[in-house]
Formats: structure tokens, sequence, C-alpha cells
């Protein structure tokens, strides 16, 4: 939430129309979601006359309030209402936030006419249990009576409430940020706040020490200020912090949450008494405890920032300050921390302990290094000026942040090319100078040099273009054909894959299925096939959402689980979707899981049961079909959580892809389910010659079928892989129609039979040509597996 009020210190805004600016902002890039205008008619400042108990409660009381034009009966529930307190009163017909009417009324038998205000039921403070103890708020004893109470406290506001994209979130949530950007807009100049102060001859280096014993603050800067007196804080202050949403609690605690929303850079307090003559600032030790502000024990880690006495934790730096050096009733010497601290260990911390507040949030997003020193300087000017402070010399300045000069090229033809608009030397001029970017100009290159204070925009010219452009108007850019070559879209790379494999699935029967992500301890160490280090949540939103996961084959489980209790027997379904591994690792993969029957038609009593050779058909399908025929094979290994005896690897290029087989009984309880998993990612890397089309042959083929008696250990595909090379180009197809092991066999043999067809596109084969062919295959299988032909 943005002051307006507050803007229009830095910024000159008295011919402003205010709503007229919100939409300009909005139109160069930050969203002005709401214009709030703290205006509220039928609103006075009153005095209470006579206050009596309400004969019917134990908690109302009977008011009679002047407010100005007359006396008026108001019965009020306000623990603090008493004779001679000046308020707030809604007269009959104010319309309060949540479009609350004030209309006369009857509380029990007793009139009212009108209500005694609390600034939350104005919308002028946060609704909290703490806040309603406070009761209605009590006006200042020599608030005109009659008036409106909004412009005298100079509430009378004009919010802006801000929808901001995350770059903007740094520069546009403090106000002079704010009014940098109100400038640009408005080509207007930035009037910095004063930081001026008289110090005292003393120097903080005599009271103070400062050590810094950890690479992840960057910068610490300590100033110090003696005799301050806690007091209420001036109203201008109280206004603009309960503006913003912030309670007033003193005037050194208010100067603190001030310069924050001022600059964007949080500041500390500490009680030098308190703290002592040394500052450390290092790693928590592990099982490191510290009672914070809130008075609750908190247990560090060692990837916790800490600042210390050189003993014992006095702040978890970036998010709480400890019990033991805070600011009381008592406090007299203060000693002013303006740092940096690494943003990621800032937000980590402030996640597990659960104390995200404006200070951490400002941290983890980045601070300019610039305005910690201003803003330091600040607060002593406000201590000052508003708490009766003697501001000591010097400042002890640790400094360890790499300043480097961002500075970036951009021409009118990297605006043509990458905006599409026209603009000439000097509107990129006009606009730079708006945005107080200091530039060079040289045979039409800008050089320009990028403040510290836009965090967000980076040293290279699309960042500049973006500047420029979003200041010139992106409502100026004219609609136009698109000039040059057009080439048609395209799925590419892996989503290419994604796009063939999913149609090609589905084609095949498969239902398609999206599960979630996070998986339970359990399923994360399910089917361990590759299995690497599990990415576990910081702060999970339940056990069984723990981890991230590195296989689908368990979400799919659930699935078939959950439609089966619901009576849902027969299911053909897959998933194509990412796994994580080592942080920094991710993996596509596609998993199928079929259960129950494949095909079945109840009046003609067809049925086709899922098993491992119909989804090893599938798999093979999808593979000829993306172009690997003769390029993959299976072979038989023993995979986690796949039955031992009906379970296969999967090698396309001799390069392990996946597996497939029949679920472990001890997982699938007792059902029959066959699962298979493949990485889409090693499939995209291998290279596919394009197909060629061959002319259907116009001369018919010989079909001939021969089985094989061989031991029980021999594999089928060894002997397709010696018959296809036997056969030669004459062979053109090969498929197995049978395996049988039983009676007339020996025991440890099984015979297995094929159909081969043969054919020749450029004439008819004679049965001659075939037998050839066909009596050599027998005789090189014969000789290379041991075999023999059933029934020669």
């Amino acid at each position: 939430m943005i002051s307006m009020n507050w803007v229009k210190d830095y910024v000159n805004l008295d011919d402003v129309d205010l709503k007229d600016l919100a939409n300009k902002i909005t139109k160069a890039g930050v969203n002005v979601e709401k214009v709030i205008e703290n205006k509220i008619d039928n609103l006075v400042i009153g005095k209470v006359l006579e206050c009596i108990n309400h004969p019917d409660s134990d908690h109302l009381h009977v008011c009679k309030v002047d407010t100005g034009s007359e006396i008026l009966q108001i019965v009020c529930g306000a623990p603090n209402v008493r004779v001679g307190l000046k308020v707030i009163v809604s007269l009959v017909g104010a319309i309060l936030p949540g479009n609350f009417v004030i209309k006369p009324s009857i509380i029990r038998g007793i009139e009212s006419k009108g209500m005694l205000c609390a600034l939350s039921e104005l919308g002028l403070e946060e609704e909290t249990p703490e806040n309603r103890k406070k009761g209605i708020y009590e006006m200042p004893i020599d608030a005109p009576i009659g008036k409106d109470p909004l412009e005298y406290l100079e509430l009378d506001d004009t919010l802006y409430e801000l929808d901001l994209n995350p770059n903007r979130n740094i520069d546009c949530t403090n106000h002079i940020g704010f009014a940098y950007e109100v400038a640009s807009v408005l080509g207007r100049k930035v009037t910095m706040p004063n930081i001026s102060t008289n110090p005292i001859l003393e120097n903080v280096k005599d009271y103070l020490s400062v050590n810094i014993n950890t690479s992840n603050c960057t910068m610490y800067n300590a100033k110090m200020v003696k005799d301050v007196v806690i007091k209420e804080s001036p109203d201008f202050i109280k206004n603009r912090l309960i503006a913003a949403g912030m309670r007033p609690i003193n005037n050194v605690v208010d100067i603190s949450n001030y310069v924050m929303l001022e600059y964007g850079q949080p500041l500390h307090f500490f009680d030098k008494d308190k703290l002592g003559n040394k500052i450390e600032v290092r790693m928590a030790n592990s099982d490191e405890f510290i009672t914070t502000l809130d008075e609750k024990n908190r247990t560090l880690t060692n990837d916790d920032i800490v600042i210390t006495n050189g003993k014992k934790p006095v702040c978890i730096a970036g998010v709480m300050g400890g019990k033991n050096s805070d600011i009381d009733e008592n406090t007299k010497d203060i000693v002013i921390e303006g740092a940096i601290f690494n943003p990621l260990n800032v937000r980590y911390t402030s996640i597990r302990l659960d104390l995200r507040s404006e200070a951490s949030l400002r941290y983890e997003r980045g601070l300019n290094y610039e305005y910690t020193t201003l803003a330091i300087e600040r607060a002593c000017h406000l201590l000052e000026k508003y708490a009766d402070g003697k501001v000591l010399s010097g400042t002890i300045t640790i400094d360890k942040v790499e300043k480097r000069v961002k500075k970036a090229e951009v021409t009118k033809e990297d605006i043509k090319s990458i905006l599409g608009i026209e603009m000439d030397n000097s509107d990129i001029e006009h606009s730079l100078n708006n945005l107080g970017f200091k530039y060079k100009l040289y045979n039409d290159i800008f050089t320009v040099e990028i403040p510290n204070r836009r965090l967000d925009v980076e040293a290279h010219k699309q960042d500049l273009v973006e500047e420029i452009g979003r200041l010139y108007g992106y409502d100026n850019i004219d609609s136009l054909l698109p000039d040059g070559p057009t080439k048609p879209g395209k799925y590419v790379g892996n989503v290419k894959y994604r796009k063939l494999i999913s149609k090609r699935l589905r084609s095949l029967g498969l239902d398609e299925v999206k599960t979630y992500t996070l998986v339970s301890d359990e399923e994360a160490n399910m089917f361990n096939y590759n299995k690497q280090d599990t990415i576990s949540l910081l702060k999970p939103m339940s056990s069984d959402k723990k981890n991230i996961r590195q296989t689908l084959i368990p979400s799919l489980l659930k699935v078939i689980d959950y439609n089966k209790s619901r009576g849902l027997d027969d299911m053909s379904i897959y998933e194509i979707s990412n796994v994580y591994y080592n942080k920094d690792e991710e993996e596509t993969k596609i998993s199928i899981a079929l259960t129950g029957k494949f095909i079945y038609n109840n009046w003609n009593n067809v049925k086709i049961n899922s098993d491992f050779y119909l989804l090893k058909g599938m798999v093979e399908n999808l593979f000829n079909y993306l172009g690997f025929k003769n390029r993959y094979k299976f072979e038989k290994k023993e995979i986690d959580g796949i039955h031992p005896g009906i379970s296969a690897e999967i090698l396309l290029d001799k390069e392990p892809v996946g597996y497939l087989g029949k679920v472990h009984p001890l997982i699938s309880r007792k059902n029959d389910i066959y699962v298979c998993e493949i990485s889409l990612t090693k499939i995209v890397s291998k290279k596919i010659k394009p197909i060629k089309y061959k002319e259907i042959s116009k001369f018919p083929s010989i079909e001939k079928d021969l089985a094989f008696i061989v031991d029980k250990d021999v594999l089928s595909s060894d002997i397709v892989t010696v018959i296809k090379k036997a056969g030669g180009k004459l062979l053109t197809e090969i498929s197995v129609f049978d395996v049988y092991a039983g009676e007339n066999l020996e025991i440890n043999k099984k015979s297995i039979a094929y159909s081969l067809k043969f054919e020749d596109p450029t004439k008819t084969l004679t049965e001659e040509e075939v037998m050839r062919v066909f009596n050599k295959i027998i005789e090189e299988v014969e000789t290379k597996l041991n075999a023999k032909v059933r029934d020669k």
C-alpha cells in the first residue's frame, strides 16, 4: 500500500489528478490495482459530555456527545469511553467500509443516533484482538469539535494498492522507489528526504566494536544515538504507518518502521545497555537458542545468521530481534543496525521459524547498498528530531558488497527489432532522462549507466529497451502485419515427442492420467530403478506429500487402487510427466499401467486379459512408430518392485531406457498389474533417420511355419536374430505364434513356433528359391543354438 501524501514529500503532485496518475502508472507497467480515497462523509470530531452505564447491560454506556451542531445520544460499548474524551463520531447517514450504513437505532430500549468509532472500523487500522481491546480512537484534547477527523489527523489520504510483478517487488514497495516511478511517468525530479544531523563529539567507535565472521553478511553499518526519550510519535509518522497498515507503538519503534517503508531498507534498533560493547555477526550454532521479541524460544540451526554480543545471540538476522536487547520504556542509548544479509538464508530461516515479516520479505528480495547507508542516516535524523536523541559521530562500516557499475548499450535499431517501435534519438533521450538513467550518446549508440536503486534492471539491452518502451507507451505501438519471412509453427524436442507418444498411446486404447508430483516416504522408496538422492520439502503440506517423486509408477498404482475401490476393475492408463533428482536434475518419463481385461465383448464372449506380452507389444508398437525399429531389445532383469520372473529391461541402441513387468504381489496385493516406465529424455536424445517408404510389392509372397525345440533358458529374441541373419533380404516378416512346454517334450525343453514371410519386390519367388533360404535358417538355428526342428 502506497500513501500518496507520503510520495508528495519527494515529488511535486500539487497539480496532478491522482486517479489519472494511477492510470498513467499502470500503462507504464506498474499496475495500480485500486485507488483508495480515505474520505468518509458525515464524520465529525465530538466530545463526550456525559457517560452513564446502560440500565440493561453490563458493558454498554449511554453517552451525550457534542458534535458542534447538536448534542446526540449515542450508545457505545467501548471500554475506554468517558466524560471529556474527544472522539470520532459517525453521524446518521455515514457509510463505513463494508457498506455499513449508520442509522438511528434502539439498543436494548435506548435510542442511539450515531456511532463512536475505532480506526479499524474506518478501515484505517487492522482488525486484530489487540486493536479491539483499545476501544474507540481517542482524539487529541485540542481537536476542534465539529471538524472532519480524517482531515484533522491528516488521514484524508489517497492510497494506491499495487499488484506488482515479481521484478518490481524490490523498488516499488518503498515510497522513495515508487516516487521515482511517479517522477519518471510525469517527467519530474525526486527530492530525497533530509538526513542531516548535528553529531556530538563522542564517536561510536569508542563505545562499540563490530566483527563479521560469515560471508552471508556483505554489509554492516552501525551508528549510536544517546539519551533518546521514549514517547508518542508525531502525528504524521503515526498516520503514515496506519495508512500503510502498521500499528504505531512509540517514537523509536515507529521511526524504524517509517524508514523501512521509506527506503525499503529494514533497520534494527538495540538497547545499548543490554547489548554491551561488542557486535559479532556469525552463523548460529546447531541447537543454539534465542528468545525473540514475541517471547518465544527459538531453536536455531547452522543455516541461520545471528547477531551476537560476542557470546549470545541478540537477534536473528533479517528476521526478528531478541528479547535480551529490545527497546523498552527505560531505553536511553540506541545502537542502529543497517545491514545486508544473504537473501536465501533469511528466507529459509523465516519460513522454518514461521516468522515472515515486512522486514524479512525485503531482505529476501535484495537490497540497494546505497539506501542501506542513507536509511541509517535518515533514522538518526528522525531520532534526533522526534526522540531528542544525541547522534554520536562516525559510523562503523564493514562493506564487502561487490560494487559493479551496470552499463549497457542500446540503439534505436535495437528498439525497433525488439518492440517494433520507430523512435528517434530525442525520444530515447526523453525516456532515459525521465528514468533518471545517466547516458552518453556517440555514433547513435546510447551507453547507459543503470542506477543501483533499480535492482530489477540488468546490464543488457533487452532490459533497457523494456524501460524505454514502457515510458514511451506501449499503447503508442502501431498495429502492423509481420514484416519478413514466416514459417509454419511446429513442435520440437521434448514437446514434440510428448504429443506424438500421447497420441499413439491413446490410439492403443490407453487413458491419460495426471497425478500429484509429491509423494510419501514409502512411495519415494518404491521401484528404485536407477535410484538417486530424493528431494524432500522443507515444509510439506502433509506427510503423504513430503518428497518429489523419481518414478511415476506408485502414482499410477494409487489411481488403480482408487478406481478399484469404486468398482472399476479394468484399467489401461498412462502418464507422461517430469521427475526430479539431486536438486538440479530432472527427467521426463512415460509410465503405463494395465490391469484386468484389456478387450472384452460379452455378446461373443471375446476377452483379452492384460498381461506381460500385451504390454511388451505396446512398447514395441510405440518404438516402431517413433522410428526405432530393429534398434531396441528386451533383456531379462530383476527390477525393484517388479515380479522377479516377469520383468525385463528395455534397451535402445544398447542403452537402458526403462523397464516393464508385473508388479510384485507384495505391492499389488494379489491384483495382476503390469507396468512399464521409459525415459522420454533418453529417447529424445536419440537420432532418428528419415523414414523411407517402400512401394508395395506387386508379386506374391510365400509364408512358411516352423517350430524349434530348444533349452528353456534360450531366449526367443536370440532365435529371431539368427533367423533374420540367415533369411537375408528375402525374409520380410517374422512372428512368434506359439510357445509350448509340457507333454511329449523333455522337462528342460520348450517349443517356439514362428511364421516366416518371404518376398521379392522384383519377381515371383519359386518354391526352390524359398526352400534354399528356409533350409539355411533351420541349419543356422540348429547349429548355433543347439535346437531341433519339431516334427522334422
